[in-house]
């Protein structure tokens, strides 16, 4: 790691992030990482929708963003896991709408099953801040 490069880290509130030991999102240098993101509403509900979901996701992914420094457009990479092939339309136009006219990279793997049984889809992104913001 660069000498240079610090570590700045942030907590959406999640009780999870505490109880595991992780953040929301770190940056070291240009680059940040965004954990598994779950469609969790700050009242603990879940919308049983895979499209409100996906979105649900992205607003928490582009807040750690905003926090840490970052925009949708430094997004390089996203990696989308669901319960079910049935919900990938939903999920993808989420994906489409969240990054507008800045595509990423991304991957969709379908899952047996994700820690809360409510949760249809969780949502990783990669961003990379080449003009050293």
């Amino acid at each position: 790691m660069n000498e240079g490069w610090q570590r700045q880290a942030v907590s959406s509130g999640s009780p999870l992030e505490q109880e595991y030991g992780y953040c929301r999102a770190v940056r070291i240098g240009p680059v940040i990482h965004v954990a598994g993101t779950a469609p969790i509403w700050p009242d603990g509900s879940v919308d049983p929708d895979a499209g409100i979901q996906a979105r649900r996701c992205f607003e928490i992914i582009v807040n750690a963003l905003a926090e840490i420094g970052a925009t949708p457009s430094d997004v390089a990479r996203v990696r989308v896991f669901v319960t079910s092939a049935t919900v990938a339309g939903a999920v993808g136009r989420a994906h489409r709408d969240a990054f507008g006219g800045a595509p990423p990279a991304m991957s969709m793997v379908v899952v047996a099953g994700l820690l809360d049984p409510r949760w249809l889809v969780e949502i990783e992104a990669d961003a990379v801040l080449a003009d050293g913001r």
